[in-house]
């Protein structure tokens, strides 16, 4: 069968790293996923323990967790050289990276998720054109992640206008108040972590307000100085707190690190002490699933 370069395979489009799966390439070589070629994509292992009752039906339910997303993609690939095929496998060898690597899945809502290499890459020969394969991937955090990041930003809040005394009656008092918030949301089914960065100017340091449709609030609090063209990048995901990108100032930081509730949102506020017009909190987030 003759295959065009950008073809669709039908199935599921899948891509690993810079490598498109379910297509034609451009070098024709036409990569299939098999009908049961996604493996793990649906659900990983779930974590608990339960602890049997003492003169009682039943056990008591200790807290459940997902555990590591085991992934496995297997099709076939078909070359219209023994060339091509060999170029193919050293793609395929490369696409599943030891180190960290975007695995899309192309639903209805795409979504994504970071995988690394956590078994041999079986690669089977037909013929001198057409191999099968198959990928052991790993992604350490579970969530299936939509691939539409959202990233919204806010200056320190202030207060422009008003009136200065003396003054004479009749007046009009017209002031202007920059909130200092956004809002992130999650359309996913389970609560996803974001990542803040602020970037200085903040001397004696600043405190982020996280707040549900509810009412409920979560606060944490930075004790050190950001100076001009100072970044901070606080991770709730990774739980991890850099300073320009390589010194670590999780010590400084206390707090409640907030999380982003399934099918809802939440509004991120900030104060600094000494307020400062280049200063500005900017909060990126995925909507996950499970």
């Amino acid at each position: 069968m003759a295959y065009t370069p950008g073809q669709l395979l039908g199935g599921r489009q899948i891509t690993l790293g810079a490598l498109q799966l379910g297509v034609v390439d451009a070098a024709g070589v036409a990569w299939t996923v098999a009908p049961d070629g996604l493996k793990g994509w649906a659900g990983p292992a779930v974590r608990t323990q339960y602890s049997d009752r003492e003169a009682d039906h039943g056990a008591w339910a200790g807290p459940t967790y997902l555990g590591a997303r085991p992934i496995t993609l297997a099709g076939t690939i078909v070359a219209p050289s023994l060339a091509a095929l060999d170029a193919a496998a050293e793609q395929l060898f490369t696409a599943a990276a030891l180190s960290d690597t975007t695995l899309i899945v192309a639903e209805t809502i795409p979504k994504q998720a970071t995988v690394r290499r956590s078994g041999e890459v079986l690669l089977e020969y037909d013929t001198d054109r057409i191999a099968r394969y198959s990928v052991m991937l790993t992604a350490a955090d579970p969530r299936r992640y939509s691939t539409t990041l959202q990233s919204q930003s806010a200056g320190l809040p202030q207060t422009t206008g008003g009136v200065t005394l003396p003054i004479t009656l009749p007046l009009t008092i017209t002031a202007t108040t920059a909130s200092g918030t956004f809002t992130l949301s999650n359309q996913g089914s389970i609560g996803s972590r974001p990542t803040l960065t602020v970037t200085g100017p903040c001397v004696g340091g600043f405190t982020i307000v996280a707040s549900q449709p509810s009412g409920v609030t979560t606060q944490q609090t930075y004790s050190d100085n950001l100076l001009a063209g100072d970044t901070l990048v606080i991770d709730a995901l990774a739980r991890t707190v850099r300073l320009n990108g390589q010194t670590s100032r999780r010590r400084y930081l206390s707090g409640t690190w907030p999380e982003i509730p399934p099918q809802s949102q939440l509004t991120f506020s900030w104060s600094c002490p000494n307020y400062s017009s280049s200063a500005l909190l900017t909060g990126t987030a995925r909507s996950a699933w499970m």
